[in-house]
């Protein structure tokens, strides 16, 4: 890998170099800005670069975009990702890190400060630990972003050194086992250097039978002022995560949406385990040539490394004439799958912007590229059923620990891994027509190369996604805008692989979008509220001719059908109302069917996709008693009726959250309830064999805080 990672090197060195010459010419005068604002800024973060890749405020961007602050993770005493779906509109859990978006399943839209290379990639779920902010942008994101799926992306932006020192340690209690401990410093080694160092552990027993999880993470890094004009920020990030009794699955339920045994359950064995071991090397060189032209520079290192080993579901062991599960046997086939995954990433990005006044009329060009590079391993060997000595497993009187992965017969799936090249240029224009109405502007050209090492098998493929949007200002504090953009998604070698004789072409997608964005209470409230139609093409499905051990060349496994469209409103509402309330409040409907094409058993003309709920909300509002300089904060997250891949039913739910948090000098006291009223619900489901996904029972997180 250090040679694919040398020529990344030398560009970024080389861009260093530049800067440090342009650095010699400092000015003799700095000017002076004086900046204004509320004295206390809890959930509403207007400013963002996830719409347009340049400094913009949320109001002027023609796009729908929210922001999740660091205060907000924190008072929900979030640890991961799927802690804060609550309060983002449109989105719902699907399973592991994967979003229903905007009626869309996505697993891979993930980025960390506007770059790819996600640490948790797999079926690992991203931490929090070292995020500052949660970035959200809805609809298509192929213009700046590249290929992914139409719903929308999530950028993480990760914490980073200041040169104000502040050092926090806390520690952790909670039921289930829980314990942790962190301390996260940072602040100034030379005028001209500042650092950050960060270190995070935490271990808890699951609800779920047989399964608990370890978590740790060192994140830290340096922050060099090299001139007036450049500024070159290092960062890494080490991170291990220990799951027992994983991949988890869901629990068995009948065809209203009832779990059959307790929420507990678990297919896994109690030596069953997923590891994860992820490094991140991230450098970002900032440099200003004058006021109006600038440079922005990422390259990033990744190396990750996933082991799993655990015993999946496959079917009852009974079933009647007609080949339906007869659940009344109540034992399970299972088979055991054992799993090494790896993956080497280098990306680089690199973003010029330049604010210039033609003709009068102000303009804010964007034009950069980015070039990620992939390289991955894949082993897999597998036993199945009895005969290859898996022990069946009876859900109703469960019999862990009657079967030994030692004396299992595995065959090798020979598995190997693939080399990914995904290179990019693009350009954006905003335009400032006058006081009342703006314009976006801006396309991307995309080229993928990649090539199976399983087969020496590969595809290139390459598109252009364009994007369009028009704002219109009718007041300072309102926006009207409609924007249309693209999507589209490479296929995976893998599937290609699965479709054998017929090449499988990438789904595409576009979206429409109008909007009213408000600003109230002299911008101490925002309110956005946009109406969407998405469409998606070519979507990659099972074929159903396909009949596993008994297909010929003539039909592959996978094909490409139909249109999908996603019709949907959204309202978000994001305030610091007064400097002792603040409030995060969202609500979402969507409807999201097969409007073309039929793929046998699993989409139809007509059906609504999975896990794609017709209704979401989501509240959290915080209350401060300064009198006694503590704060309340109380939450609910509502999701209607969903559909499993195989139609059952999964039922909708209101889940209730709460805290407590009081501060004494220098310490500080949380305590978090989570589904406060001890709700049994399935979040989202999975397949009739595997069950849905239960929700998390009543959990109880205590926090003790010393910053100084």
């Amino acid at each position: 890998m250090t040679n694919r990672l040398f020529p990344y090197s030398c560009i970024a060195i080389a861009l260093g170099a530049s800067a440090s010459v342009q650095a010699e010419q400092t000015p003799d005068d700095i000017e002076n800005i004086e900046v204004k604002g509320r004295a206390q800024q809890y959930y509403l973060d207007s400013n963002t670069r996830v719409g347009t890749k340049t400094d913009a405020d949320v109001l002027e961007i023609p796009l729908s975009v929210q922001v999740l602050t660091r205060q907000l993770i924190n008072d929900q005493a979030a640890r991961d990702i799927t802690d804060m779906y609550r309060s983002v509109a449109g989105v719902s859990e699907f399973s592991y890190s994967g979003v229903t978006f905007r009626g869309f399943r996505d697993d891979s839209n993930v980025f960390y400060d506007g770059v790819r290379g996600d640490p948790f990639s797999g079926f690992s779920v991203p931490q929090l630990f070292n995020v500052e902010r949660v970035e959200v942008l809805k609809g298509p994101a192929a213009s700046l972003y590249g290929g992914g799926e139409p719903g929308g992306m999530i950028n993480y932006v990760t914490r980073k050194p200041s040169f104000a020192q502040q050092t926090d340690i806390k520690a952790t209690l909670g039921n289930f086992s829980r314990s942790g401990a962190s301390v996260d410093s940072t602040g100034a080694l030379t005028n001209s250097v500042a650092y950050r160092f960060g270190a995070f552990y935490e271990e808890q027993n699951s609800f779920r039978y047989n399964a608990n999880a370890e978590n740790i993470e060192l994140a830290g890094g340096l922050t060099f002022l090299l001139s007036d004009n450049t500024t070159l920020t290092t960062t890494y990030d080490y991170i291990v995560q220990n799951l027992g009794g994983n991949r988890l699955r869901g629990v068995p339920v009948d065809d209203d949406g009832n779990f059959l045994v307790s929420r507990r359950y678990n297919a896994n064995e109690a030596d069953d385990y997923q590891d994860l071991e992820a490094l991140v090397l991230q450098a970002k060189l900032e440099h200003h040539f004058t006021d109006n032209l600038k440079v922005n520079t990422t390259l990033r290192f990744l190396d990750n490394q996933r082991d799993q080993a655990y015993h999946e579901s496959r079917e009852w062991v009974d079933v009647n004439q007609d080949g339906v599960a007869d659940i009344a046997d109540q034992t399970i086939k299972r088979e055991y799958r054992l799993q090494h995954r790896a993956n080497q990433e280098v990306s680089l990005t690199t973003d010029f912007t330049y604010d210039a006044t033609l003709a009068g009329i102000q303009h804010t060009l964007l034009f950069g590229g980015d070039v990620h590079d992939v390289d991955t391993d894949y082993d897999y060997f597998r036993a199945r059923y009895e005969a290859d000595g898996v022990g069946n497993l009876n859900i109703f009187d469960l019999n862990y620990g009657q079967t030994d992965p030692a004396s299992y017969t595995l065959t090798n799936q020979n598995r190997d891994g693939l080399t990914r090249t995904r290179t990019s240029v693009y350009v954006q224009d905003t335009i400032a027509l006058n006081d009342q109405w703006s314009v976006l502007m801006g396309a991307r050209w995309d080229h993928f190369d990649e090539d199976s090492k399983e087969n020496n098998g590969g595809y290139t493929d390459s598109n252009i996604s364009p994007r369009v949007g028009v704002s219109y200002f009718p007041t300072t504090d309102t926006t009207v805008y409609l924007n249309y953009s693209e999507s589209f998604n490479p296929v995976d070698t893998s599937d290609q692989e699965d479709a054998m004789v017929a090449e499988l072409d990438p789904e595409t997608g576009d979206q429409i979008e109008a909007g009213i964005k408000q600003s109230w209470l002299d911008g101490a409230l925002v309110t956005t509220l946009a109406y969407y139609q998405i469409d998606k093409q070519n979507l990659v499905a099972t074929n159903p001719d396909f009949i596993d051990g008994e297909n010929n060349a003539e039909e592959p496994a996978l094909i490409n059908f139909g249109q999908v469209e996603s019709d949907g409103v959204e309202f978000t509402l994001v305030g610091d109302m007064t400097d002792s309330v603040s409030i995060t409040a969202n609500y979402a409907y969507n409807d999201t069917r097969v409007t073309e094409g039929d793929a046998g058993n699993t989409f139809g003309e007509g059906d609504r996709f999975v896990n794609a709920p017709k209704h979401q909300a989501g509240i959290w509002t915080r209350y401060a008693l300064d009198s006694i300089n503590s704060a309340v904060a109380i939450g609910a997250d509502y999701v209607s009726e969903q559909r499993s891949f195989d139609n059952q039913k999964v039922k909708g739910y209101v889940v209730w959250d709460a805290s407590w948090t009081t501060h004494i000098n220098a310490w500080s006291l949380q305590l978090n309830v989570r589904n406060l009223f001890d709700k049994e619900y399935a979040v989202s489901g999975f397949s009739q064999r595997n069950g849905h996904f239960p929700g998390t029972p009543r959990e109880v997180v205590a926090e003790v805080g010393y910053r100084f």
